[in-house]
């Protein structure tokens, strides 16, 4: 169902899509009346610290997590001592929980895990966004970021990071005619960044492979490595667009296994082969209950641009 609502929103012609505009119309009206509301009518909750929220307008992938995570580092080499808040797509948590080694992603989303797994701050995971900020607000931290929560206008912010992802393709339209959850005019002070972007004129980010580990005994390797000129990639990402194009780049030979974005991985979903199986971070952190010798982790950096990093020092 996922890849056939992409399919129906990028690659039909807009044409098609005109006698559908009045439900989108409909799907606008109905966040607008919810956003006044909320915004107007209703308490919002203003945090301590100052809260992040790390967003996309689409639905899909647009690369929010890997800019988290950056910018939590940037934020720590910066000498500010964050928290991390998921909503745990797929999470079964309702109170707010710490995030740690031996917290189980199908319970409290497999996000949340990899934010655990990368980065130093403390990471709480619930779906309920305001509860997990005043849970928070019980530490001395400085900054809250949401890794998502664009649209739970209960929640006061300092700062809106928008993330674009560049790979996208021209189809503007509201929801159920295109991917959009929301016109860009309703955050009009927000911060637009580019993901998937190699550009200067923008503030944004690219992701590049920087090594492949072992899962078994965490050994580094090159991917120039003969051990993976012919090998199998599994990914349950929303995008994956930007990887297989590097891994093309590297001249590998691979056999691409696609899974929805999220998907909870059973054992028979891995190969019994003696190639090596390519994997992504968050993909591992689901696959690791069922980890074999020939399974390797795709480590990946975010490289910023000029103007994100001039952005980002309104946060210091």
């Amino acid at each position: 169902m996922h890849n056939i609502i992409f399919f129906f929103w990028y690659k039909i012609p807009r044409l098609i899509l005109i006698p559908f505009l009045p439900l989108s119309f409909i799907f606008y009206i109905i966040i607008y009346i919810r956003r006044f509301l909320l915004l107007n009518y209703f308490k919002r909750f203003t945090s301590k610290a100052r809260v992040i929220i790390v967003g996309n307008l689409v639905v899909g992938g647009s690369g929010k997590t890997p800019f988290t995570i950056w910018l939590s580092k940037y934020l720590e080499s910066k000498d500010k001592k964050t928290t991390i808040i998921s909503s745990g797509y797929g999470s079964t948590i309702s109170s707010p929980v710490i995030i740690d080694s031996l917290s189980n992603p199908n319970q409290v989303g497999d996000e949340a895990v990899l934010l655990s797994n990368k980065t130093q701050s403390t990471i709480v995971s619930s779906s309920n966004r305001v509860e997990s900020t005043k849970f928070c607000d019980t530490s001395e931290v400085d900054f809250i970021i949401h890794d998502d929560g664009l649209q739970h206008y209960s929640l006061n912010r300092q700062y809106e990071f928008i993330i674009e992802n560049t790979n996208k393709r021209d189809n503007n339209f509201l929801l159920p005619c295109g991917p959009f959850r929301e016109p860009k005019f309703f955050h009009k002070n927000a911060d637009f960044i580019f993901s998937n972007y190699t550009g200067s004129e923008h503030p944004g980010f690219y992701s590049r492979i920087s090594g492949v580990s072992s899962s078994v005994d965490k050994t580094k390797y090159n991917l120039a490595d003969r051990k993976f000129s012919s090998c199998i990639l599994i990914t349950a990402i929303a995008d994956d667009f930007s990887l297989v194009k590097e891994l093309k780049e590297h001249d590998i030979e691979f056999i691409t296994y696609k899974y929805p974005d999220h998907y909870q991985f059973r054992e028979s979903d891995i190969p019994k082969v003696d190639q090596p199986i390519l994997v992504t971070e968050k993909d591992f952190v689901k696959i690791k209950p069922f980890c074999n010798e020939n399974i390797y982790v795709l480590e990946q950096n975010i490289i910023p641009n000029d103007k994100l990093l001039k952005l980002m020092e309104k946060l210091s």
